[in-house]
């Protein structure tokens, strides 16, 4: 009989624990042969069965023990900070763009919202990164409007106008062979025009945000509609149809399709009929007015502006000292008003919450219809933005109005979402107003 080697079996063994299938195939040929083997055969058997038994063993606390893989950030936090401080010291952040501003130290201002006369208004909301300010502002008045005459408070959505504001703006540009404009602002009766077609929804039907989107982003959205019309009109394809149907596609994916119908208080509503059976203003009771000497007074006339891109010539034009008695009898009478101009002065400071004309650009007493026709003829007077006037006071014996703003600049200063404008500075900057016809029933009697 040979000889017990440890050496060869210990060798057997490890080869046969490296591949498991081996050794099962061993083990069964020597159960097989189990009873014609000889002695060492067996004890060969033995060993090779505890092996095997054991390695099992030891294979199961392994799987319990085993170790597991994830997904993480491949760069490290340090490797993060280098990247940052190469880039900064590469890449140095240009000096910030000091611009020249009105010096407010020692002016006697208002400083809160608590020292106005307020009409009731819904929060300041945010428009985001978006030209919305013409839509905010509007809808606005209108939720005020329905608190004043309904005694109803009520939250209405702004991305329902937005979207076939977009909508209607893109057909305009198809059918005029694009010589209309479309860029993302409007103005106060875009909103009025778009409520009598499509209607309108609460805040919480149609948002207009994604999934954890905080504030609204449209221009990657309006980038992407305007390429595509641009394109439409290289091509010279002005399908009409076809253009809608890719306009609205765009705007879905951005900000989601609106409702055919919903649920409101227990009862399901379309968007006409929540206009007429909850909101029940009537858009045909709002009146715009503007003053510029360019057009003549008392008659309507087109407000020739980029963002009146349909050409509406629905605005009374009056002079400017009726504009600004117009403006000041309606907020001591209850109301208020959409008011839309220029916002970008020495005296505009979002810090302060102030807007006032300081005396090095123009003093008061000077202040008239040509001065604001000359600063709108030479474009240092724009229509770049739309505001919500809720209220007022007199100090010293000029008028202030609490301005309510939706723009990003509103939320610098300690009153978050109000502005305080001096008349001086709605007289010289501001081109026009939109509000309740009764408001200004007097100024209405003397146009032809």
């Amino acid at each position: 009989m040979k000889k017990f080697n440890p050496t060869f079996y210990q060798h057997i063994i490890y080869t046969l624990i490296i591949n498991r299938f081996i050794l099962s195939f061993f083990l069964l040929i020597c159960f097989n042969y189990f009873i014609n083997m000889e002695f060492f055969m067996v004890r060969i058997f033995i060993t090779l069965l505890f092996c095997s038994f054991f390695m099992n063993l030891n294979l199961l606390s392994q799987d319990e023990k085993r170790d597991k893989g994830q997904f993480i950030n491949h760069r490290s936090e340090y490797w993060n900070e280098i990247k940052k401080a190469v880039d900064e010291f590469e890449k140095p952040d240009k000096e910030i763009k000091k611009v020249f501003k009105m010096d407010l130290s020692g002016k006697i201002i208002p400083k809160s919202t608590e020292e106005f006369n307020q009409q009731w208004h819904n929060e300041p909301v945010s428009q985001g990164w978006s030209g919305m300010c013409w839509n905010y502002s509007t809808t606005s008045m209108f939720e005020s409007e329905i608190f004043r005459i309904f005694g109803k408070k009520i939250k209405i959505s702004e991305l329902h106008t937005t979207y076939w504001e977009y909508v209607e703006k893109a057909r305009g540009f198809i059918r005029s062979r694009g010589n209309t404009l479309f860029a993302e602002g409007s103005e106060a009766n875009a909103v009025m025009r778009i409520w009598k077609q499509y209607g309108c929804v609460p805040a919480e039907i149609f948002t207009g945000l994604k999934p954890n989107q905080k504030h609204h982003g449209h221009e990657k959205m309006f980038n992407e509609m305007n390429d595509y019309l641009q394109s439409v009109k290289k091509s010279n394809s002005w399908n009409e149809e076809i253009a809608i149907q890719t306009i609205k596609s765009i705007l879905n994916y951005y900000l989601g399709e609106p409702p055919k119908e919903f649920k409101y208080e227990g009862k399901n509503y379309t968007a006409q009929q929540f206009l007429k059976d909850i909101v029940k203003l009537n858009m045909d009771d709002y009146v715009d007015v503007m003053s510029l000497l360019q057009k003549p007074y008392f008659e309507k006339v087109e407000y020739e502006v980029p963002d009146n891109w349909w050409h509406n010539e629905d605005y009374h034009n009056v002079p400017l000292d009726e504009f600004m008695t117009a403006i000041k009898s309606a907020v001591k009478a209850g109301y208020t008003m959409e008011i839309g101009g220029d916002v970008s002065e020495a005296g505009y400071s979002s810090h302060s919450d102030v807007a006032m004309i300081p005396s090095f650009d123009i003093p008061s007493e000077y202040i008239d219809e040509n001065a604001r026709q000359f600063r709108f003829s030479n474009n240092t007077t724009q229509d770049d933005h739309g505001i919500h006037i809720v209220g007022y006071k007199e100090m010293d014996g000029d008028y202030w109005f609490l301005i309510k703003d939706s723009g990003s600049g509103a939320r610098d200063g300690a009153n978050k979402g109000y502005y305080f404008y001096h008349e001086d500075y709605i007289k010289l900057k501001m081109l026009t107003f939109c509000v309740h016809k009764d408001a200004v029933k007097d100024l209405l009697k003397k146009f032809k």
